[in-house]
């Protein structure tokens, strides 16, 4: 079990130090085990085969009773018994619990990385001594670790659910729509203007699904199946070049169920199976 913080350190304990765990990330990838599924390691494996002790370290959470590290390394180093690899490829791979540690890893990792120094006025920033934030002493200025809401949408009208294919999907695959939130709207605001731009279609009753942490770089991705309400498929051509109604039983390449857009559509073809 992994319970996440948003303390930048654990609190002070007194007797011996409490058992540590990390999780070494380099340039966007994560340390991987040869032999065993992904997870953290454990202090004293960390401690043989750490090529870079001097690596920054923020503090995560409490997994399995051990304080969880994430370890900002440098240039991919060699760790006998592992390689690296991209969140991406281990999607599908990894229970909730590992995810939501993965993704919170990458995320804190991107936040140091590019709050190293003020945007107002270029300072170097310090970390708070409280809270996970960057500050400017000069001008007092606070960086949290951002985060970029997304709305996701799967359409549905009565057996068929539009899916749309985005030029950069592989050939044939299809997925739900999506896209950011602008500044001053609402979630469901966002999701009518989304799929009027990009479809031109309207929608009626929204229904919200879930959520998921989508560090690719900081996204938070807002999942609702959307009822049609008008309209005729539209497409704008940039984003989207083909979108299709599809019947629940004859669906083209989708998503697989790790993400928020397979759970999605599959969550609309397990309630028609099911009558």
């Amino acid at each position: 079990m992994f319970i996440p913080s948003s303390q930048p350190q654990p609190s002070a304990t007194t007797g011996e130090q409490p058992n540590r765990c990390y999780l070494p990330v380099s340039n966007g990838q994560l340390l991987c085990s040869d032999d065993v599924p992904w997870g953290p390691l454990d202090a004293s494996l960390w401690r043989f085969s750490n090529p870079q002790l001097d690596a920054p370290q923020f503090y995560l959470g409490d997994y399995r009773g051990q304080h969880c590290y994430v370890v900002a390394l440098r240039d991919l180093p060699d760790v006998h018994g592992h390689h690296w690899q991209g969140l991406r490829n281990l999607l599908g791979l990894l229970d909730e619990a590992h995810y939501e540690m993965a993704a919170r890893a990458l995320q804190v990792v991107n936040w140091d990385r590019d709050h190293r120094f003020c945007g107002r006025c270029g300072a170097p920033t310090e970390s708070h001594e409280e809270e996970r934030a960057k500050v400017c002493q000069p001008c007092g200025l606070q960086f949290y670790p951002r985060l970029s809401p997304c709305v996701i949408t799967v359409i549905t009208r009565d057996d068929h659910c539009l899916l749309a294919h985005n030029p950069a999907f592989p050939a044939r695959f299809f997925s739900a729509l999506a896209g950011f939130i602008e500044a001053g709207e609402t979630i469901e605001a966002a999701l009518r203007r989304e799929v009027f731009e990009e479809v031109g279609l309207n929608v009626g009753r929204l229904h919200y699904f879930g959520s998921q942490a989508w560090p690719f770089p900081g996204q938070l991705m807002i999942g609702f199946h959307a009822e049609y309400e008008s309209g005729d498929i539209a497409i704008d051509g940039i984003e989207i070049e083909e979108a299709n109604w599809y019947r629940y039983d004859q669906l083209p390449l989708v998503p697989p169920p790790s993400t928020l857009s397979g759970q999605l559509i599959q969550a609309f073809v397990q309630r028609h199976q099911s009558g």
